[in-house]
């Protein structure tokens, strides 16, 4: 069992608060990930939860029982951290095995622990190399196995990939996602890459200034944001914003047409959303029109992006059947059933 739950959560530095009072329920198996822009507090409460960082204020709670002021040891907890931090003169099956072999624990077991980690992460292959004859995402799974010799309650991952370049990242992302649905633990995955949160998941915590932005699956997140903080940041490319107010017919864009649309009664919106892939490029009565500014060509999707003067530049996403030049100037129609709003303080109007 890994059930989490945090109460009241605060964390102070001094006169600095950079915790602001979190609460969250984590259950058993989930792989949760906290994602959230530099400084916003994720990898300080991931921490926490860890024992690494004091807790100020509030509570923590390991299935049922609280470990607040327990030791990191003591809270049946491993964590992996961005760098692999090995033993350079440890070959691969030693690191592995040398958190138990401080514990006392015997031979015979730490080399059947080692053996079955090893299996998990396809790393028999390696067990008598040093970590300097190995690539980087193959030490980050010597950590990962590390602490999967542990056995813990659950595993706490601090920006693993972070050091990895592209292609290892994508690698190692498929890794852990196999990893999570082998062995059914609970993960708490921290993350700046709003891209790693959208594919590993099965629940994102957004992070800000020190609270929770809001709390849900990928699919939630990306279809229904409660702030335009959330929506700018969850999805790549990230969701256009437009500027306006609401009339009798809908939403006026600034120094455009109206978008005819429904808002509910109480609704004041000043921004639209709409997502790259909900804008068509058309000549029949489009809602805006500008200038192609950059094509992107990425294979099966291409981006294009648009100067549409008052209303900025808008990303559109498209397939590669068509190809547009810059200079360009073509009519941008929205999606009107898939428009998001949000009122002068960020907060979705619906």
């Amino acid at each position: 069992m890994g059930a989490i739950r945090l109460e009241k959560i605060e964390k102070w530095f001094g006169d600095t608060q950079v915790i602001k009072g979190i609460d969250l329920e984590i259950q058993d198996g989930e792989m949760v990930v906290f994602v959230g822009p530099s400084g916003c507090g994720k990898s300080t409460l991931l921490r926490m939860i860890a024992g690494l960082e004091e807790t100020s204020y509030g509570d923590i709670y390991l299935d049922g029982e609280r470990v607040t002021d327990k030791l990191p040891s003591e809270r049946a907890l491993s964590m992996v951290f961005q760098s692999y931090a090995l033993y350079p003169h440890m070959n691969v099956e030693d690191n592995v095995g040398f958190g138990l072999k401080t514990a006392g624990v015997p031979s015979d077991e730490i080399a059947a622990k080692v053996k079955e980690a090893s299996s998990i992460l396809e790393l028999e292959a390696y067990l008598k190399r040093r970590p300097k004859e190995l690539s980087g995402g193959q030490r980050q799974r010597v950590a990962i196995g590390r602490a999967i010799v542990r056995e813990p309650k659950g595993f706490l991952f601090d920006e693993p990939l972070s050091n990895l370049d592209a292609a290892l990242r994508v690698q190692m992302r498929f890794e852990i996602a196999k990893l999570h649905e082998r062995l059914k633990a609970t993960m708490i995955y921290v993350t700046h890459d709003q891209v790693e949160a959208m594919t590993l998941a099965d629940k994102i915590v957004v992070l800000r200034d020190g609270l929770i932005e809001q709390v849900g699956t990928p699919k939630a997140l990306y279809e229904t944001p409660e702030s335009q903080f959330v929506a700018g940041f969850i999805g790549s490319p990230k969701m256009n914003f437009l500027s306006g107010k609401r009339d009798d017919k809908g939403f006026v864009l600034k120094g455009h047409a109206t978008l005819s649309c429904k808002l509910a009664s109480s609704a004041k919106p000043v921004t639209c959303g709409v997502h790259p892939e909900h804008i068509t490029i058309t000549d029949k009565k489009p809602d805006v029109t500008g200038e192609v500014v950059l094509y992107e060509y990425l294979g099966a999707d291409c981006f294009v992006y648009v100067d549409c003067k008052q209303a900025g530049i808008l990303t559109v996403r498209i397939s590669d059947e068509v190809s547009y030049q810059t200079g360009q100037t073509v009519g941008l129609s929205f999606d009107k059933k898939r428009l998001h709003f949000f009122d002068k303080q960020g907060k979705a109007c619906r």
